[in-house]
């Protein structure tokens, strides 16, 4: 007899029982979930950031880590502001170097992701035109000389004649500032735009600036092309694209990279695809192409995304001074693309990207015209939301059915098979270019194996394992475990608390690296860090971060602590001691010793979570914490190894405290007292104790400008003990006064002007 194929009999058998079908259920729901997740117009944040993640990992598995060779950097670096000057530099510097690069080592094209927008002073014409104006105006030598000189001292005039001659790209940048007085914030003068609204006969969904900072006019009318050079960054503040195109107006410009191209392409003109209609009402561009067959696919919101080379600098990096300078031979760059940015610190353009915390910008420019070049950009798909919500369903449902029956080792070889299968059917087409969902699969998958494991032991200790994993890095053991006993009493949930925060720095430290090896240095850091963070947590505190060889603590969270302010201030006497101890140690490993600079500030202060889930931080923010890193940078201006606010020694009375100044730091208005802790009240020597009370005399008399009464004891404190630093100080800020009365009303404050 035959049998019957009875599909509704096997269903009813395959869920037999409720717990089979609570947990198909439950499975069920987490695809539908997800699928909501992809077709939201509002997608979970949580999962955006996952699958960002998973584009990094990928581009790190296969970037070709190889320099192209076709490219140069050139690099207005450390050296190059010793040798050629502080910037910004001379307009004449750009002019020799424009000569140099083409004229003597024949690039083909040269892009800058610099800006010029205001007129160069540094050739001092403005100051003989202003003469020749004015009191030499009827001196016919002094006209004649001027108008002899005027050619070579227009630097600006120069340097736009020298662009003018050559295949020179400019930049410039957007700005979304409004100002009270104007609608948009406009420096300098854009180019013309590459293409209008009225091109196409409809806007696009490209990023707009409200404003712009661009270069002189003068220049602007003489380069060869120019783009923008605004980032998109996306929302864990990482950059991994730029804008084809920005909307300003009613014009669309080109960014640097594609203008760059452009112009080493002999101006090779771009051809603009439309998107097919998503159903959205939206038009949006899909990509540009050249002639050479070039391709650059544009995402959703116009923009491409960089095809990083590799971590370390993948491009040729040339010191401009080399160049200006002629160091290089003759020809040596002959027909490459020179790229003109800065990796000098302080020049603020270094970007967060995922080869690199702390990228230059100029690279960024560079990564994009060598995938340019190697027509390898990557690119989402068509219809990315279908794609994606397709691919869950067709992964998670019969994932869903199948995971009720199975036992949990044919489980855990079904999701491990799947998930194989998943990376290598993803990673086949990202060496096709196309970037393909993967984060959102495998959580979805890894997500529906735990629905059907035994996972109830991880449910209970739920609790405890998340304190120690949140906040184990941050605070001492003692401290987790008594945190562990009480789960729901901590979390890292923003909160204002009375809290002390503490920054240390080393003296030097710029100096002393410099003498070091990298292996040394790293050594040498891993046991002043250690000795400090051993320190601290002695004394209850929460290491907030290292931040190169600083430190930054607080007390008070998140375990509260009625004696923060206590324990800071003891932990900031014990650094000081210990750095001394170790420093006979540090000297027979051949290190140098270490001296540091400490400050400390107590008061509310907003406390909590402050990052994001993959990158968190458990931090302090505020005025006091401001406060208190101004201070530490103040332990140099006085000579001191400590330095507080009047807030701990209000809240720390049984300390030995030489007041130091009163003082107005950046940034605030309000002045406050600062002091250095000498040590707890009856273990300081009776001679420390009488010096501290006759500067105490003479910063009286200073307060109240009897400069002669005060210089005499400071000068007699000073001859007493030459190496204390603030006695030389306060001399030589009573000599400018002299100078320089400050009138009836002084109240005695010093303004700092810098951090």
């Amino acid at each position: 007899m035959k049998a019957k194929f009875n599909i509704s009999a096997m269903w009813t058998n395959y869920f037999s029982s409720i717990n089979a079908i609570i947990r198909a259920s439950l499975g069920v729901g987490v695809v539908v979930l997800f699928i909501a997740n992809y077709v939201s117009n509002e997608p979970v944040t949580f999962f955006k950031r996952l699958e960002l993640l998973a584009y990094d990992a990928r581009l790190d598995w296969t970037m070709p880590s190889k320099i192209d060779p076709r490219i140069v950097i050139i690099d207005i670096d450390e050296r190059t502001l010793a040798v050629e000057g502080r910037w910004p530099l001379a307009r004449d510097k750009w002019v020799q170097l424009i000569k140099q690069l083409f004229e003597v080592y024949k690039v083909k094209v040269a892009g800058f992701d610099v800006l010029f927008t205001e007129p160069d002073t540094s050739s001092g014409l403005s100051n003989l035109e202003a003469l020749g104006q004015g009191a030499f105006k009827s001196s016919t030598e002094f006209q004649a000389k001027l108008a002899e000189l005027r050619p070579q001292l227009d630097y600006d005039k120069r340097f736009a004649e020298e662009i003018k001659k050559h295949a020179v790209v400019l930049a410039f940048s957007g700005s979304n500032d409004r100002r009270a007085d104007l609608d948009t914030l406009e420096l300098g003068t854009l180019p013309p735009p590459t293409f209008t609204a009225e091109t196409f006969k409809q806007p696009f969904a490209v990023p707009e600036m409200l404003g712009y900072s661009a270069n002189l006019p003068t220049l602007q009318s003489n380069a060869a092309a120019t783009g923008h050079i605004i980032p998109t960054v996306d929302i864990d503040g990482v950059l991994r694209r730029v804008p084809i195109f920005v909307k300003f107006k009613d014009g669309y410009y080109d960014a640097l990279s594609i203008a760059v191209y452009r112009t080493f392409l002999d101006n090779e003109p771009e051809r603009i695809i439309l998107r097919e209609n998503e159903g959205d009402g939206i038009v949006r561009l899909k990509s540009v192409e050249f002639r050479d067959k070039t391709i650059i696919p544009i995402d959703n919101d116009g923009a491409a995304l960089i095809p990083f080379r590799g971590k370390n600098p993948m491009f040729r990096y040339i010191s401009a001074t080399d160049v200006m300078r002629g160091k290089l031979t003759p020809g040596e760059l002959e027909g490459k693309i020179a790229l003109i940015g800065t990796t000098a610190s302080g020049l603020f353009d270094l970007r967060s990207t995922p080869v690199n915390e702390l990228y230059p910008g100029v690279e960024v420019h560079a990564n994009m015209l060598s995938g340019f070049m190697d027509n390898n950009l990557k690119r989402a798909p068509s219809f990315e939301g279908a794609i994606k919500a397709i691919t869950i369903l067709l992964i998670g449902l019969p994932l869903a059915i199948a995971l009720v029956k199975l036992n949990p080792v044919l489980s855990t070889v079904t999701v491990f098979l799947t998930a194989v299968l998943l990376v290598a059917f993803n990673m086949y087409w990202w060496n096709d270019n196309l970037v393909l969902p993967i984060a959102m699969p495998l959580l979805m998958i890894g997500i529906l194996y735990l629905l059907n494991m035994a996972y109830g032991f991880f449910i209970e200790s739920r609790s405890k394992r998340q304190i120690t994993g949140i906040f184990g890095t941050y605070v001492p053991k003692e401290l987790v475990d008594e945190m562990a006993r009480n789960p729901a009493n901590y979390s890292t949930k923003g909160e204002s608390r009375d809290m002390t925060v503490l920054f240390s720095d080393v003296r030097n430290f710029t100096s002393i690296s410099e003498g070091l090896t990298a292996t040394e240095l790293t050594a040498m850091m891993n046991a002043f860090l250690t000795e400090m963070t051993q320190t601290i947590q002695v004394q209850r505190g929460t290491i907030d971060k290292y931040i190169g060889d600083a430190i930054m603590a607080f007390w008070g969270a998140p375990v509260k602590d009625e004696k923060h302010a206590e324990h800071a201030l003891l932990s900031a006497l014990a650094m000081q001691k210990r750095i001394k101890e170790i420093g006979s140690d540090f000297v027979k490993r051949g290190w140098p010793k270490l001296e540091i600079g400490v400050g400390l500030n107590c008061g509310v202060m907003n406390v909590g979570d402050m990052g994001s889930t993959f990158r968190r931080a458990y931090t302090v923010m505020g005025d006091h914490v401001n406060l208190a890193s101004r201070l530490e940078s103040l332990t140099k201006e006085y000579g001191v190894g400590i330095l507080v606010s009047e807030n701990i020694v209000n809240a720390v009375p049984d300390i030995v405290y030489r007041e130091l100044d009163r003082v107005r730091v950046k940034g605030k208005q309000q002045p406050i007292g600062i002091y250095e802790p000498v040590g707890q009240k009856g273990s300081v020597a009776d001679q420390v104790l009488d010096e501290i009370e006759r500067f105490h005399r003479a910063l009286d008399q200073y307060k109240e400008q009897r400069w002669d009464d005060a210089e005499r004891l400071l000068v007699v404190l000073a001859e007493a003990d030459p190496q204390r630093k603030v006695y030389r100080l306060y001399v030589d800020r009573i000599a400018d006064l002299r100078l320089k009365p400050p009138g009836k009303n002084w109240d005695g404050v010093f303004t700092f002007n810098s951090k």
